[in-house]
């Protein structure tokens, strides 16, 4: 559909001072604010279902801050999920706004948006998440932008020796 409605907005020019456009220049999102019911048609949907729907509302992009306002705000963030995950064991985690930012950047260059976030802190998570139960020595884990992009592993930080005996006691 984004070429039916750039072939509708740009004018081909002829001419020595004729401006050379690249197609492929404007962003999906700018081409589908211009869309009319007429791109519809063109596009193979039938004019009676065009017809039927009064206002077409195009969505735009999630940017980095929004998807770092989703991972951290609202009351079932991912974010808070998982820290109430790791409290069941007593273990507090942390996230770097490094991190925050690295998995907003994954999510963005994926093109998933906001629901891409799950999987890429899942792929982060995993082996650290099946460590806990069975260690109760861990007392806190901290994701950085590098166990993000998958140059290290999350740290994990243990209780000293004395502390762990206290705990159990």
């Amino acid at each position: 559909i984004d070429k039916t409605i750039a072939a509708r907005i740009h004018s081909s020019a002829i001419g020595f001072g004729a401006e050379i456009k690249n197609k492929n220049d404007e962003s999906l999102t700018k081409l589908f604010h211009a869309v009319e019911p007429e791109d519809l048609v063109k596009f193979g949907i039938i004019p009676e279902l065009v017809g039927r729907l009064p206002v077409i509302a195009v969505l735009d992009e999630l940017d980095e801050d929004a998807l770092i306002k989703i991972l951290i705000e609202p009351k079932n963030a991912i974010v808070k999920q998982y820290s109430y995950l790791f409290s069941l064991d007593d273990v507090e985690l942390e996230i770097d706004k490094d991190a925050l930012r690295e998995i907003a950047k994954k999510s963005i260059a994926r093109k998933t948006g906001a629901r891409g976030i799950r999987s890429i802190m899942e792929k982060v998570m995993m082996d650290v998440m099946y460590e806990i139960p069975s260690d109760e020595t861990i007392q806190k884990v901290i994701i950085t932008r590098d166990s993000v992009l998958g140059k290290t592993k999350p740290e994990v930080i243990r209780f000293e020796e004395s502390k762990k005996t206290k705990k159990r006691a």
